[in-house]
C-alpha cells in the first residue's frame, strides 16, 4: 500500500486549515502528524477517511494494484478523536458487532479479537459492559475495533490519550505489532517520547502549514539544531579557556571539571576536540542529542518568532 498526498489545502468559512500539505506513506510505515491544536492534523485525517474533501490537491491511494483517489472502508481502520462504542453492552459483543460491520466472519473476528485481548490483558474481562470499564480500557478495546477487520491503513488520532504510562507502553507495543504485521500507521499524538520510539516519518504542522518533515534525523538537520558537547577535564580548567575556541558559542559549567559546549553548526567535531586538547587531559567526551520534545519546541519557537502570517 502507498498514500501520496499532494498539496491538499483546506478552509473552512475564514479559517484555512490547511495549506498546500503534501507527504507520501509507504506500507508498514508508521508515520505521524505533530503539531499543537489547531495546526491542521485533525483536518488532514478527515479528509483522509472520506469525511470532508481538499478544497485543491490530491489524495492517492495504491493498493494491490488498484488506485484510489479516497481510503476505501475495507482498507480503513479509524480511531476518531470523538470515541464511539456501546456502553451497555459487553467488550465482546462490542466488538464482534463492529468487525461484522466490516464484513468479518464471527470465527474470524473471535480469533483476532483474542490474540488482541491478550495483549491489552483484558481477556477475563471480555464480558463486562463498557460502562463498568475505566476509560483507559475503554480505549483499548476502541484500538481493538480499529483492527479487527485487519485493515491496511490504521489511522489513530491521539491513542495515547487518556492512559497511564503502564497502558502507554502497551499501546507502543500494540503498534509495533501492527507495524510487524505489515500495517500501515498514521498516528496524530503529542506523547513525543512514545513517537520518537515508533515513527519512521514525521511531520510537523503549525496553523496549517509544514515546518518539518521527514525522518528524525532528516528533522534534526532541518532543524539546524546547534550542537553540543559534554567534556570533562583531568584538572581544573577556566570557562575562559572555553569560550575563546574557534566554533564555541556558549559554555555551561556542569561542576568543577565538566562543562557544556554549545557548538557552532558549521564547526567540525574533530577540529573542536583537536583545541580542547590543547586546553587539558580529556576524561570525557559526549555528544548531546537532541530529542524529538526539544525539537517540536525549537521549531514551534523559531515558527512564531518568525511571524509567519496568511494561516489562522
Amino acid at each position: 500500500m502507498q498514500l501520496i498526498v499532494t498539496a491538499i489545502s483546506k478552509a473552512y468559512a475564514t479559517v484555512q486549515a490547511v495549506q498546500q500539505v503534501s507527504f507520501q506513506i509507504n506500507s508498514g510505515e508508521i508515520f505521524a502528524l505533530l503539531g499543537p491544536n489547531g495546526a491542521g492534523k485533525s483536518s488532514i485525517i478527515r479528509m483522509l477517511v472520506g469525511m470532508t474533501k481538499p478544497d485543491s490537491g490530491s489524495i492517492m491511494i495504491s493498493y494491490q494494484d488498484q488506485h484510489y483517489d479516497h481510503v476505501p472502508r475495507r482498507l480503513l481502520g479509524y480511531l476518531p478523536e470523538d470515541r464511539g462504542l456501546y456502553a451497555d453492552k459487553s467488550i465482546e459483543k462490542n466488538l464482534l458487532y463492529l468487525a461484522q460491520l466490516h464484513g468479518i466472519s464471527k470465527f474470524e473476528a473471535l480469533n483476532e479479537m483474542e490474540q488482541w485481548l491478550e495483549v491489552f490483558e483484558l481477556t477475563d474481562r471480555r464480558h463486562d459492559e463498557l460502562k463498568q470499564l475505566s476509560k483507559g480500557n475503554q480505549q483499548k478495546v476502541q484500538l481493538i475495533a480499529a483492527v479487527l477487520h485487519k485493515p491496511a491503513l490504521v489511522i489513530l488520532d491521539e491513542p495515547f490519550s487518556g492512559l497511564d504510562p503502564v497502558n502507554q507502553e502497551k499501546v507502543v507495543e500494540f503498534l509495533r505489532q501492527l507495524k510487524a504485521r505489515g500495517m500501515t500507521v498514521i498516528l496524530s499524538a503529542h506523547q513525543m517520547a512514545l513517537v520518537e520510539k515508533l515513527a519512521d516519518h514525521m511531520l510537523l504542522m503549525a496553523q496549517g502549514q509544514v515546518i518539518l518533515a521527514g525522518t528524525l534525523e532528516k528533522i534534526k538537520s532541518q532543524s539546524q539544531e546547534q550542537k553540543q558537547m559534554k567534556v570533562a577535564f583531568s584538572t581544573k580548567v577556566a570557562q575562559e579557556q572555553l569560550e575563546a575556541l574557534s566554533g564555541v558559542e556558549q559554555v555551561a559549567a556542569i561542576n568543577a571539571q565538566q562543562w557544556l559546549l554549545t557548538l557552532n553548526q558549521a564547526v567540525g567535531v574533530s577540529d573542536c576536540l583537536e583545541q580542547l586538547l590543547q586546553v587539558a587531559e580529556l576524561t570525557q567526551v559526549e555528544m548531546v542529542t537532541t530529542d524529538l520534545h526539544q525539537l517540536y519546541l525549537t521549531a514551534m519557537a523559531k515558527y512564531q518568532h518568525s511571524g509567519t502570517e496568511g494561516v489562522v
